[in-house]
């Protein structure tokens, strides 16, 4: 299919809400129409009145609710009811029959409606995307895509219902739930979604289940510190995903090899956990300071020539993409607004608003494609004022947009924070010694198995997290008070004024960095574990490394 014929201008005057309805409409036709032909045959030999509302009458009728800013079940079916749209007749039926349906009808239709909307503006989506590359140096080049993985909790339900009076404000009941989302950061579209319906339930085991829609050998995952684990870091590498995080405040490390250091700024080779929990794999920490402020990286790219530090800290800017594009659906698309309390209907606005994000994502980009700009230099909300605008004229809303858009500010400078971190250059990089050791026998945190029975109904108590130099300051304690009775004896046998007593200055004093402590005491030296071999993944070789 042409990517030129999938928001093509109106023949009559009208805006992009109509532009994109057409398009919509013609993928539900060839989507709903098999399913309501099975329906209808099974409807024929069944006793009662036949289905007077078509299945794909109705879930248009929750896009185009979406689309233009309704915010209830009940103009859904006023939509319905009076007809008038896309050459629609109205049909007589009475809004508890609305509601009836959309909770019976279920979401994977819409769910599907999805699938097919992304593949089609994935091909559509894809000569302008080549045609960018060969411009301009892609992110990260090595990997084939790079997603941003993260979490996003809706927004709280109203007290009206009143099974939900008795609840008070701010309370976690009152949470629809959330969504686990993996978001393609190139192309700027969604690639997966699933729904929690405890918003405060663990989502880690959903991610796991975003990760398998993307190839592990050619991605490249960028999460936030909610995903933080040594474990998580250890299984992402042997699936053969690469990732970058930041520094998790008071994270000890070992260092391994030091590839570069000038002041603050360092590219070295560390161990994670120096204590009680030890990651498995050798990986990267890099660190530089901007605008007075330390920034600290973790990645299992341990090549600096492949992934240099300034493109750590470009790639993980742009993990802020999934964050916006959150903030789209609640804000442009009204799901800040959810329309009933029942998780079927919850789920069903929410594929109506992910088809739609799509949709405007894609005109988005293909604009700041065309303009040969950063997706956010483009302004959504301005787009889509103008786009009606040229629409009426006749005229191609996006080429206009291009060629007149830094004149009517819809193509301006975004705002967003420019992280900028010293490019170093590869000659001064120093290679790793031959044969240096780069797995260990991995030491993780114990956790607590979900499926253990417990007597009680009550939630479990949290697990003290256990200061890791624990010991050391027990014992140092212990020292302090052995000394100063013993100083107390002896001022008592000799009958002289009591001294003052000055602590010594423990022998262990650990020089903590902005977020990762280095161990100082000298660690024993890890031995190769014949039973652990590193992945041949070339990504995750250091400079110099031994093959």
């Amino acid at each position: 299919m042409n990517h030129d014929t999938i928001f093509s201008p109106p023949k009559a005057s009208g805006g992009v809400h109509e532009q994109i309805e057409s398009f919509l409409q013609t993928v539900m036709q060839g989507l709903m129409r098999p399913h309501d032909q099975d329906a209808a045959a099974e409807q024929l030999g069944k006793p009662g009145r036949p289905v007077s509302l078509p299945s794909v009458t109705l879930w248009m009728a929750v896009l185009v609710a979406v689309l233009r800013g309704l915010k209830s079940q009940r103009a859904i079916w006023r939509l319905l009811a009076a007809g008038c749209w896309w050459r629609q007749p109205s049909y007589d039926i009475g809004d508890q029959a609305v509601y009836k349906r959309l909770e019976q009808e279920g979401w994977k239709p819409l769910a599907q409606v999805f699938e097919r909307v992304s593949q089609l503006i994935a091909h559509w989506l894809r000569p302008a995307l080549q045609a960018y590359h060969q411009r301009h140096t892609p992110l990260a080049s090595f990997a084939r895509e790079v997603v941003a993985l993260d979490e996003m909790c809706l927004d709280q339900v109203s007290r009206r219902l009143p099974i939900l009076r008795h609840l008070k404000k701010g309370d976690t009941q009152l949470l629809p739930g959330k969504l686990v989302a993996l978001f393609d950061v190139r192309l700027q579209q969604w690639r997966a979604i699933e729904y929690i319906a405890y918003a405060k339930e663990n989502g880690m085991k959903c991610a796991y289940r975003m990760l398998a829609s993307v190839k592990a050998e050619t991605t490249l995952v960028l999460a936030d510190l909610g995903y933080f684990s040594f474990r998580w870091f250890d299984e992402l590498t042997d699936l053969g995903y690469s990732w970058i995080s930041r520094v998790k405040e008071h994270t000890s490390v070992v260092v391994l090899h030091t590839s570069y250091q000038a002041g603050d700024t360092f590219d070295r080779l560390v161990w994670l956990g120096a204590w009680n929990s030890k990651g498995k794999y050798v990986v990267r920490q890099v660190q530089f300071c901007q605008g007075g402020e330390l920034r600290q990286y973790f990645t299992n790219v341990c090549n600096p020539t492949l992934l240099p530090m300034a493109e750590i800290a470009r790639l993980y800017a742009r993990r802020w993409d999934i964050e916006l594009a959150f903030l789209t659906l609640k804000r442009e698309l009204g799901l800040h607004l959810i329309w009933s309390s029942k998780s079927v209907v919850v789920l069903a606005q929410v594929w109506a608003c992910l088809i739609i994000a799509q949709v405007l994502q894609a005109i988005r980009m293909e604009v700041a494609l065309r303009a040969e700009v950063d997706p956010f230099d483009v302004s959504l909300p301005l787009l889509f004022e103008a786009l009606p605008q040229f629409s009426s004229a006749g005229c191609d809303g996006i080429v206009e947009c291009v060629r007149q858009g830094r004149r009517l500010g819809i193509i301006r400078p975004s705002t967003r924070l420019r992280i900028q971190a010293p490019e170093i250059p590869p000659e001064h990089l120093i290679p790793l010694p031959q044969g240096t050791v780069l797995c260990r026998q991995p030491c993780y945190r114990q956790e607590k198995s979900p499926d253990k029975l417990t007597r009680s109904n009550k939630r479990n108590a949290p697990e003290i997290e256990v200061h890791p130099q624990r010991d050391r300051l027990v014992a140092i304690l212990r020292q302090r008070e052995a000394q100063i009775k013993a100083l107390a004896r002896q001022v008592k046998v000799e009958q002289i004024p009591k001294p003052k007593i000055v602590p010594p200055k423990p022998q262990a004093d650990h020089t903590q960095l902005s977020n990762a402590k280095v161990a100082k005491t000298p660690m024993p030296a890890v031995q190769p574990d014949p039973s652990i071999a590193r992945p041949s993944w070339a990504w995750s070789q250091p400079l110099g490394a031994a093959a």
